[in-house]
């Protein structure tokens, strides 16, 4: 992956290559931000340009600055996600076929077939999808650790840096993590250590404090016109059934939010996040957000701002980052949305 091929982030790139440039690599760093923002994409082509034999670097006023030349040796392999000196590490699980303690190695051939096919955005649920574990929750495990240090400790076989991608490095757990705290503090010559997550909060603290952070922003955030319009009418029907509690009503749409997938679950609650916070500021400093209050129904947009006050927003704002933390740990969804309209229905007659 060139950089060229990644849609925005022009600034950071920039920054990246410059620190290449200028021999100030890292020996561990952390990629944060969400699937959408091309995380994964960024660390993939950062680490093809720090082993490209021919880097080319652009004339003033150019949207980049540099770039790797994607026809040396190195590049072609990393194209290929093929080279001998990168590797992978990310979530597992046991399936059908591979039973026991899993690990990445386990599936290093169905990842990197992930990677071409969904060009390096492919999100979690894919990857689970992928597998046939979708009800089951990936993790990585002590082996994936026990591994890194063995990668790491040997000879790049191309002369190179020995590079390992860990994918969603929120889902280690604590022995992983704590396995690789010597090799974060005595790193051998020409490695390098990529950690991609979504959530460094999920992470243990001497991990992060041992990595370069990396803060990658979410280019695409904005929703498209379709989703942003399915979600304001979910929303709208939501709140009007939480003033009611019309348990055969409020059920129905439970059923029918919970099947709708896990991304857009987490997304519908992200829109409601940012809603309540619109309809906040609204209330408390008359500040309105251009588009953030119009959910389609007049009469809602008029009167529903007010039901979110300085008593109720903060509960609100926890609520569904509690949710969105559910969900994304793969909890019953039903179970979530109904306790979650239970908790938002207390708060909104709260105000």
């Amino acid at each position: 992956m060139r950089f060229k091929d990644i849609e925005g982030q022009r600034v950071l790139i920039n920054r990246l290559t410059e620190i290449i440039d200028t021999g100030r690599v890292s020996h561990a760093q952390m990629f944060l931000g969400p699937t959408s923002s091309g995380s994964l994409a960024l660390a993939i082509a950062y680490a093809q340009y720090l082993n490209c034999e021919h880097r080319v670097h652009y004339g003033e006023g150019a949207e980049l600055r540099a770039d790797s030349c994607g026809e040396c040796p190195n590049c072609r392999k990393y194209e290929e996600l093929e080279h001998a000196d990168l590797h992978f590490v990310f979530p597992s699980a046991t399936t059908s076929v591979v039973t026991g303690k899993p690990c990445s190695e386990d599936f290093q051939e169905e990842f990197r077939d992930f990677l071409i096919e969904k060009h390096q955005l492919g999100t979690e649920d894919e990857w689970y999808a992928r597998l046939g574990i979708e009800n089951k929750q990936g993790l990585i495990r002590e082996r994936d650790a026990d591994n890194i240090v063995k990668t790491l400790a040997l000879k790049s076989y191309e002369g190179g840096y020995k590079v390992v991608v860990m994918w969603m490095a929120e889902r280690m757990n604590l022995t992983t993590a704590n396995k690789l705290l010597k090799t974060l503090e005595e790193p051998t010559e020409k490695t390098l250590l990529l950690l991609v997550t979504e959530s460094k909060d999920r992470m243990l603290q001497t991990i992060i404090s041992r990595v370069q952070q990396v803060v990658v922003p979410d280019m695409n955030r904005e929703l498209s016109e379709e989703r942003r319009g399915m979600f304001a009418g979910m929303f709208v029907a939501w709140m009007r059934l939480l003033f009611k509690l019309d348990m055969k009503t409020l059920s129905a749409w439970v059923d029918k939010t919970a099947g709708i997938g896990r991304e857009p679950q987490k997304c519908f609650l992200q829109y409601v996040q940012e809603s309540l916070r619109a309809c906040y500021l609204k209330t408390a400093a008359n500040i309105e957000l251009p588009g953030e209050l119009s959910f389609g129904d007049e009469k809602f947009d008029t009167f529903f701002p007010g039901m979110v006050t300085a008593r109720n927003i903060e509960q609100m704002n926890q609520a569904m980052t509690d949710a969105i933390y559910a969900i994304e740990r793969n909890a019953n969804a039903k179970i979530t949305f109904m306790q979650l309209s239970f908790t938002m229905s207390k708060l909104i007659k709260n105000r």
